[in-house]
């Protein structure tokens, strides 16, 4: 590709990056702030650590049950029109998690609240298919991703900043954090009605001439072995894809909703617990980046999918059998930062193989499996400190997972012919 060809991508990705990285930073912090909220919701509304963990848990339970459908929805519908009215129903939802009263109500709102936002996530995967070849989706991925770290960087202080509003107008601190952080993705429902385009075609922005090559280059990669939907949602590297990322997902999830609390559990503020919670998705902004910009540069998918899941076993298992509280934080730290990493890559190996509604379909279906483990990893954690007062034998057990996920990529690749992923030398 020369460099005029290469610019054309460029322009695209400064168009929509930005935007879709802002969704999914909302989209994020409004999922996730149930980490924060339980700093003082947990004692406030008496909840047990096992409910807390299925309620915190039982969103990805909405999440899974919805994907398929609703990215199915977005290849028919439209970006736009969909993405419009799941931004505009999640943000009230999630808003209104703080009229909770019990365990009950918070198991229900949470799970309609996964089920509101199933569609944004997998969408927007899909959406970069229609944008970019596969030697740039590792990277772009990646950017929009970022969403997520960013969701903990600034989220995590005014988190904790939002519960210091306990008593303002009768309100906890975090029904108020529930409603301040539930509000921008309505908002931002308006912003994409009128700035997403469908796909390249729709695009005011680009030339005729523009919007051709970005059609002849798309069908000159086409990556599909099978058109057929359920063809692809019974393959077995589509299902083997979500046992992976269900892996990756258990441990993240497991980590990133129970991390506050077992700062918080060293003798920390709530304002300072949200800090040092806040500090390795710091870290991760840049390593995701640069990930994801080496698997697409080296056009190599298995070893940047495998290394992440190592690196986030083995920090739990560090953790695990330290004594030091400070060790155990750094390794802590590190196994935040592999999920974050893995991202990138793995959504570049997992559209390798397909295209169009297949693609749409294998997408949401690998994401839903992968939605289950935001489930089971909280629950799992839940389940090992109420029952032994210790995180560590929750850890270990999705470090184990972990270990043998990593192994499974590598059998994984050799199943999987990467069409169209080829090293490129300039980062579009």
């Amino acid at each position: 590709m020369n460099v005029g060809d290469e610019r054309i991508f460029t322009k695209c990705a400064w168009r929509l990056i930005p935007l879709m990285l802002v969704l999914y930073f909302v989209n994020y912090l409004d999922r996730v702030n149930v980490a924060f909220a339980s700093l003082t919701m947990v004692r406030d509304l008496n909840f047990s650590p096992s409910e807390y963990g299925f309620g915190a848990g039982i969103l990805f339970v909405g999440y899974f049950a919805f994907h398929v459908p609703a990215n199915l929805i977005l290849e028919r519908m439209g970006a736009r029109r969909w993405m419009f009215l799941i931004l505009l129903v999640w943000g009230a939802l999630s808003a209104a998690t703080a009229l909770v009263q019990g365990p009950i109500s918070f198991f229900v709102l949470r799970f309609i609240l996964g089920a509101a936002e199933a569609g944004l996530f997998p969408g927007l995967i899909f959406y970069l298919t229609l944008w970019f070849p596969p030697e740039y989706r590792a990277r772009y991925a990646a950017n929009f991703l970022i969403g997520l770290p960013l969701a903990f960087v600034i989220g995590s202080p005014i988190s904790g900043l939002l519960l210091e509003l306990d008593g303002l107008g009768g309100l906890h601190g975090w029904q108020w954090m529930f409603i301040i952080e539930g509000l921008p993705a309505c908002a931002l429902a308006f912003v994409v009605l009128t700035s997403l385009p469908d796909g390249p075609a729709q695009a005011s922005w680009l030339s005729p001439a523009e919007k051709q090559f970005i059609a002849t280059r798309l069908a000159a990669k086409d990556p599909t072995e099978h058109p057929n939907l359920w063809r692809a949602l019974s393959d077995k590297r589509v299902i083997a894809l979500g046992l992976i990322f269900f892996a990756d997902q258990s441990a993240a999830s497991g980590s990133r909703l129970w991390m506050p609390q077992i700062v918080q559990g060293m003798g920390f503020s709530n304002l300072v617990t949200s800090l040092i919670v806040a500090a390795p998705f710091l870290v991760a902004m840049a390593v995701m980046f640069a990930w994801g910009k080496s698997s697409d540069v080296k056009g190599e998918r298995v070893w940047h999918v495998a290394i992440p899941l190592l690196l986030t076993g083995g920090g739990f298992v560090v953790a695990s059998i330290t004594s030091s509280n400070i060790v155990a934080l750094l390794a802590l730290s590190a196994s935040m930062i592999g999920p974050l990493m893995f991202l990138g890559p793995f959504w570049g190996m997992n559209s390798s193989f397909l295209g169009g509604k297949a693609a749409a379909g294998a997408i949401a279906l690998v994401s839903s499996l992968g939605s289950l483990g935001g489930f089971v990893g909280p629950y799992v954690v839940g389940l090992s400190t109420e029952a032994t007062g210790s995180y560590i034998p929750g850890i270990m057990v999705l470090a184990l997972a972990l270990g043998v996920s990593a192994a499974a990529v590598f059998v994984l690749g050799r199943a999987i012919k990467l069409r169209g992923v080829e090293p490129t030398r300039q980062s579009a």
